[in-house]
């Protein structure tokens, strides 16, 4: 169970807290628990009534109406709501209330609807993407448990697993061979398998190696394989002031192929890249050396 304050409760479902307030005198709107100083909060249960309180005044309804509903007509309108609308803010708040709900029938239903009508990259695009900077901003008021976040994560990993499998790559008519891995101690997945399927879906060969991988056995099948490319995501590893030194290390061992990096790390630092490393900062980027 997490806790929030009034102006988390704000930042999160966009709603001000003068407002919020308002709505507490004037409807008898969510009443604020406290604590044995008189310091007013608000709990996990609080902030889901007030993301589809938010959700259901965005699109029309008055507030009077929906404070006059009960909890079951709250959320069957938000679901009719849903499975109407089809704009990705409306499907990022859905993909919110189930992951908060631990929902695995609605995410899979709005993430599947998506898939079939946009395709899986302007899905991941437009919809998972923005959707990972929401729960960023949920992580760090504590909206979002370690729990949560993976079930998230494992489900939209077995999506792109599934879409990766489809893409069916003659290595004899291959453009290039691409050899992507993650630095040891780095586990965030989804970039990495994301850039797979953009690869193979442009017929390149893809040796996936995955997470956490020992930068000598990343040597060892380098040396075996002989790769064109090595793709690689930093989100949380290396660690600060670790990061030119770590591609200094890969420049030097794999001077024969371009060495491709992308993530949080190297979007969020000025970094000095040798001339055989490539620092990703576009999506399009890599699409063009797929392309080429």
């Amino acid at each position: 169970m997490s806790f929030y304050s009034i102006k988390e409760i704000e930042q999160l479902s966009g709603i001000k807290a003068h407002t919020l307030r308002i709505w507490e005198q004037r409807y008898n709107f969510i009443k604020p628990k406290r604590t044995c100083t008189n310091i007013r909060y608000y709990d996990d249960e609080d902030l889901k009534l007030v993301l589809n309180v938010a959700f259901l005044k965005d699109n029309g309804l008055k507030i009077s109406t929906i404070c006059d509903m009960s909890d079951e007509d709250l959320r069957t309108e938000v679901q009719r709501l849903m499975d109407r609308k089809t704009g990705f803010p409306e499907q990022i708040q859905g993909l919110t209330l189930a992951m908060l709900e631990l929902d695995e029938d609605s995410f899979e239903k709005i993430l599947s609807t998506n898939i079939l009508r946009f395709g899986l990259e302007k899905t991941m695009l437009n919809l998972i993407y923005p959707f990972f900077k929401k729960i960023g901003v949920l992580w760090q008021t504590g909206a979002v448990s370690l729990v949560q976040e993976h079930f998230i994560s494992n489900l939209i990993r077995q999506k792109l697993i599934v879409a990766i499998d489809g893409q069916l790559v003659n290595p004899a008519e291959a453009r290039n061979t691409f050899l992507l891995f993650l630095p040891e101690n780095e586990l965030h997945e989804i970039s990495l398998l994301f850039s797979a399927y953009i690869l193979k879906s442009r017929n390149n060969r893809v040796i996936y190696l995955g997470q956490n991988v020992p930068r000598q056995d990343l040597k060892d099948i380098y040396d075996s394989l002989n790769p064109d490319y090595l793709l690689t995501v930093m989100t949380t590893s290396p660690v600060n002031g670790k990061i030119e030194k770590y591609l200094t290390e890969l420049s030097a061992a794999f001077r024969q192929s371009t060495v491709l990096v992308t993530g949080y790390r190297v979007l969020s630092s000025e970094l000095n890249a040798p001339s055989n490393v490539v620092l990703l900062r576009q999506l399009d980027e890599l699409i063009a050396i797929a392309e080429q």
